[in-house]
C-alpha cells in the first residue's frame, strides 16, 4: 500500500494543478468517517461537496449497484434499458414534476437546463432567434464548462477562457428589485441557487424565493433552481425550495442523487416544457445508464425511508447552535440551514486555510471557500455524539 506522502507525490507529478486539496489522503470510508493509508480516522464534514448525503458506502445503495453491476452496466441511449424508466418515475414522484432528462455531472444538468429553457423560449414563447437572455446571480457556482463560466464573476474560474458565451445577465443575489429591473422582452429565465454553496453558504432573506417565484410568474419567465448542492435533504427538506412552498419551472439536481456512488444528474420539469426536446437534440452516452439508475433509485428510497431530510433539520439546528456557543473571537458569522453550515472568519484571522488544516490534524475534514469561510456539511447519517465530538475539537482549534 502506498503511503499518504507517496500518493500526494504521484498526483503532484502526474496530475494537473487545478485543485489545492487539504493535505490528507483518503483510502477508506464508511458512514460519516474516512481513513488515510496510515489508519488515522477523520470525521467527514464536507461530504464530497454534499454528494455523500447518505453517508459513505451506504449498504443499500451498494447492494443495488453490486446487483446491477453483474447484470448490465451500459447500453447507451440507442436502446431502451430496464432501469431508466423506473428511476425516472421515482425521481419525478419525489420531486413532484412530470419528466426528467438524465445526465451524469452537475454541470451537465445545468447545461441541459439552459438548453431546455432556450429551446422552449424560441419554440413556445417566440422569442427572437438568438436573442434569449438568462439572468444569473453574482457569486454563483453552477459548474465549470465554457458556457457556465461565462456567467461567473469568479476571476479564477474565468481567466483565460474567453471568448465568453453571450446570453446571460448578472444581478446581485438576494435582490428581488434587481431581478425585476433586469427583465426585458428577451428575458427567458432566472437561474439561481436557493442557497449559494460555493460562495460560502449564503442564505437569502426569508421570503426571497417566494418573491422570485411571483416575479417570474408576473413576467412569464422560467425559474430554474440549481439544487445540485442543496437538494436531497442537505438543508433540512428534500429540496430547499420546499422551505418556502414554491416550485421552480426547471429543477437541476446531481451530487447526492446517487448517494455519492456514481455520477448521476438530471434536469427535471413538466411535460409542456420538456416536450421541446426531440430525438437528436440533446443526449449523453452514459446519461441514464443502468448502473447509475440502480444507484439513483435506491438512493431516493433510502433518503425518504431513513428520513434523512428530517435528520438534517434536527441535527443541523443542534450543530449550528453548538458552533455559535463556541463564540470564538475570530468568528464573524455562523450561518446555516440543515446540515449546510458556514463559519465566516474575520479578516484579522488571517484566512480560513490554516484552520481547516488544524481541524484536519485533529481529525475533522472541512474545506475553506472564498478565503475567509469554512464550510461544514457532514453526511446526514452523522450521529449527535459525533457532532458533540466535533464541537469539542472545534473549541480547541478556534481561539476564544
Amino acid at each position: 500500500m502506498l503511503t499518504s506522502k507517496e500518493c500526494m507525490n504521484l498526483e503532484a507529478q502526474y496530475g494537473a494543478k487545478n485543485y489545492k486539496p487539504i493535505p490528507v489522503v483518503i483510502n477508506k470510508a464508511e458512514g460519516a468517517w474516512v481513513w488515510d493509508p496510515e489508519g488515522k480516522k477523520y470525521l467527514d464534514c464536507l461530504s464530497a461537496y454534499s454528494a455523500v448525503n447518505h453517508g459513505h458506502l451506504h449498504p443499500r445503495i451498494l447492494k443495488a449497484v453490486e446487483e446491477q453491476l453483474h447484470t448490465l452496466t451500459l447500453t447507451s441511449r440507442a436502446f431502451y434499458n430496464d432501469r431508466l424508466g423506473r428511476f425516472l418515475k421515482r425521481l419525478c414522484e419525489v420531486s413532484g414534476f412530470d419528466m426528467a432528462l438524465p445526465m451524469n455531472t452537475g454541470a451537465e444538468a445545468v447545461e441541459t437546463g439552459i438548453k431546455i429553457a432556450r429551446r422552449y423560449s424560441y419554440e413556445k414563447k417566440k422569442i427572437e432567434k438568438n436573442k434569449a437572455e438568462i439572468i444569473t446571480a453574482y457569486q454563483n457556482f453552477h459548474g465549470r464548462t465554457t458556457t457556465i463560466v461565462s456567467f461567473s464573476n469568479d476571476e479564477n474560474a474565468t481567466h483565460g477562457y474567453g471568448p465568453y458565451t453571450p446570453g446571460f445577465k448578472h444581478i446581485p443575489f438576494n435582490d428581488t428589485e434587481a431581478l425585476e429591473a433586469s427583465i426585458n422582452e428577451n428575458t427567458i429565465a432566472f437561474l439561481v441557487e436557493p442557497i449559494q454553496g460555493e460562495a460560502g453558504v449564503i442564505i437569502p432573506d426569508e421570503g426571497y424565493l417566494k418573491k422570485v417565484r411571483q416575479i417570474c410568474d408576473k413576467h412569464d419567465i422560467l425559474l430554474i433552481l440549481d439544487e445540485i448542492q442543496t437538494g436531497f435533504g442537505r438543508t433540512g427538506k428534500t429540496f430547499c425550495f420546499e422551505h418556502e412552498n414554491i416550485k421552480p419551472d426547471i429543477l437541476l439536481v446531481g451530487k447526492a442523487l446517487s448517494g455519492g456512488v456514481i455520477p448521476v444528474s438530471a434536469a427535471i420539469t413538466n411535460k409542456n416544457i420538456m416536450d421541446v426536446i426531440t430525438p437528436g437534440s440533446h443526449g449523453s452516452t452514459f446519461g441514464g445508464n443502468p448502473l447509475a439508475c440502480a444507484a439513483g433509485e435506491e438512493a431516493l428510497n433510502v433518503l425518504l425511508e431513513e428520513k434523512l431530510p428530517e435528520r438534517s433539520h434536527e441535527l443541523g439546528e443542534y450543530f449550528l447552535k453548538g458552533i455559535r456557543k463556541i463564540d470564538s473571537s475570530i468568528f464573524k458569522e455562523v450561518r446555516g440551514k440543515g446540515l449546510f453550515i458556514a463559519i465566516e472568519l474575520t479578516e484579522s484571522a488571517g484566512g480560513a486555510r490554516q484552520y481547516t488544516e488544524a481541524l484536519k490534524d485533529k481529525g475533522i475534514l472541512a474545506k475553506e471557500t472564498h478565503v475567509h469561510t469554512i464550510r461544514l456539511a457532514p453526511p446526514l447519517v452523522v450521529e449527535k455524539d459525533e457532532l458533540d465530538w466535533a464541537l469539542s475539537v472545534m473549541k480547541d482549534v478556534f481561539p476564544q
